[in-house]
């Protein structure tokens, strides 16, 4: 496994650069505690379709503590092997809004019983932990997997006045992914929670609120989901 690991690492450094890397702060908002290679996503992609499916080596991958190893541990793990453990393990080491977007979107959410992290994690108290909670509601709704939205509704409502960026993000995401769902209750309901946001006397949960509103009405407006 080390040999496999040092060959993916290689494949990595080839396709990176210095000048890539060093914009993913200033450009991207993408800061990490973790070594970062510059490596352009549709890289990492290419990459891991060349490998397919791997757990063993997603686990590899993500130990090495590597922005782009852990980027594409995500891309090749087997959703069907993943627990709940690892799942917290891995939301445990979050700490950039990409590594936690990508892994929920493309990973997480394909994980039996991934409803059942949203609600412990969005009573989190660290940004990128609280974030994955609501993020990954926002991913169950977007792919149309089995959760409770209506609960979820009221997490969002209950965390809409978090003032710090990338939870205020997470929560106006999932706010709008079950808003627009084609679930005629769950839009209204989505709806009625937007409204009552916008009307709040909190700065941030007024914005997530209005932010919502104008989504939904653009949405309505070409007969999409918002």
């Amino acid at each position: 496994m080390k040999a496999r690991v040092e060959a993916v690492l290689a494949a990595l450094e080839a396709q990176g650069s210095a000048a890539h890397r060093d914009k993913l702060g200033p450009s991207f908002g993408i800061v990490t505690a973790d070594r970062a290679i510059g490596v352009p996503m549709a890289a990492i992609q290419k990459i891991a379709k060349g490998i397919g499916k791997d757990h063993e080596l997603a686990a590899a991958l993500w130990a090495t503590r590597v922005y782009e190893g852990r980027m594409l541990a995500c891309l090749v793990d087997d959703p069907r092997l993943v627990t709940a453990a690892q799942m917290d393990a891995w939301r445990s080491d979050f700490d950039n809004w990409a590594v936690t977007d990508t892994v929920c979107f493309k990973l997480f959410d394909r994980v039996a019983g991934a409803d059942a992290m949203v609600e412990p994690w969005t009573k989190l108290n660290d940004e990128m932990g609280r974030r994955a909670g609501f993020v990954l509601l926002a991913c169950l709704a977007l792919h149309g997997r089995d959760a409770d939205y209506i609960a979820g509704l009221a997490l969002i409502e209950g965390a809409a006045g978090d003032e710090r960026n990338f939870v205020k993000k997470g929560v106006n995401w999932a706010l709008r992914a079950i808003g627009g769902k084609k679930d005629a209750a769950l839009r209204k309901a989505a709806r009625e929670v937007a409204a009552r946001l916008a009307e709040s006397d909190d700065r941030t949960a007024r914005w997530n609120g209005k932010d919502a509103l104008r989504a939904f009405a653009k949405a309505d407006a070409r007969g999409t989901a918002a």
